[in-house]
């Protein structure tokens, strides 16, 4: 992986397990790393990285993480938004209040994220703003429509920032790390597992820390924006 110089970075959703594969990545290429955590705590970190408790569905509370890395770094050179929820059901079963909760991490956290830190990206000359998006949110997922619908969300909001800002060198993408055997997946049954391996062309599921390490050598990139990354072996059609 290319080296560039150590990096401050605001990461959301660092407790799970895309999350953790990030700090390890990231602290080992030198990057001073923010890591935020909400329900769950995260255990002991890498040297280099502080946590923060962070709440992605509130403004204040992504404020609060933008201005302590500020205040402790004096800048911020990139943001990734891993944090995400999936409340799986039929559409015909999926309550009100399970859709509401999804959007509100994936989606709203974002823009409360965003709003954040962007202008900050912006000020200082650029950076770089990731978001962890889903094969679900450009195919579609039976039994999955708030998370599938919230993806799709998510890539038009990364877009779309990534022409609002390109003129300030804030590169913004999309990365859809694929089926990764974390928390997220962990109940469901061993043949859905392999219903997802078998969709690749490789035959198995993707693994967290390959994914890490694509993000950390995104990070080094200055010419890439508005990108969306599909990490996984299944083929996405054409755009």
């Amino acid at each position: 992986m290319n080296r560039v110089p150590s990096q401050v970075i605001l990461l959301s959703g660092a407790a799970g397990g895309l999350g953790q594969a990030l700090l390890a990545e990231l602290a080992g290429a030198g990057h001073r790393v923010l890591a935020g955590w909400h329900e769950t705590p995260l255990p002991p970190l890498p040297e280099g990285c502080e946590a923060v408790v962070l709440d992605v569905t509130c403004l204040d509370s992504c404020s609060a993480a933008a201005e302590l890395a500020l205040a402790r770094w004096g800048r911020i050179d990139a943001v990734i938004h891993a944090a995400s929820i999936t409340r799986d059901a039929l559409v015909a079963r999926q309550s009100l209040d399970d859709w509401e909760a999804v959007f509100a991490v994936n989606v709203d956290g974002a823009r409360h994220l965003g709003r954040a830190t962007l202008p900050h990206l912006a000020a200082q000359g650029g950076g770089h703003w990731i978001g962890i998006g889903s094969h679900a949110g450009q195919a579609g997922s039976a039994g999955q429509v708030a998370y599938a619908a919230s993806k799709a969300s998510l890539s038009g909001l990364l877009l779309s920032w990534a022409r609002e800002f390109g003129a300030r060198n804030v590169r913004v993408n999309g990365v859809l790390p694929g089926v990764l055997p974390t928390a997220m997946t962990a109940a469901l049954e061993p043949a859905v597992m392999r219903s997802y391996a078998e969709a690749n062309l490789l035959g198995r599921i993707n693994d967290p820390a390959e994914v890490a390490r694509f993000i950390a050598f995104l990070l080094t990139t200055g010419n890439i924006s508005g990108q969306l990354f599909a990490l996984d072996s299944r083929i996405h059609r054409w755009s």
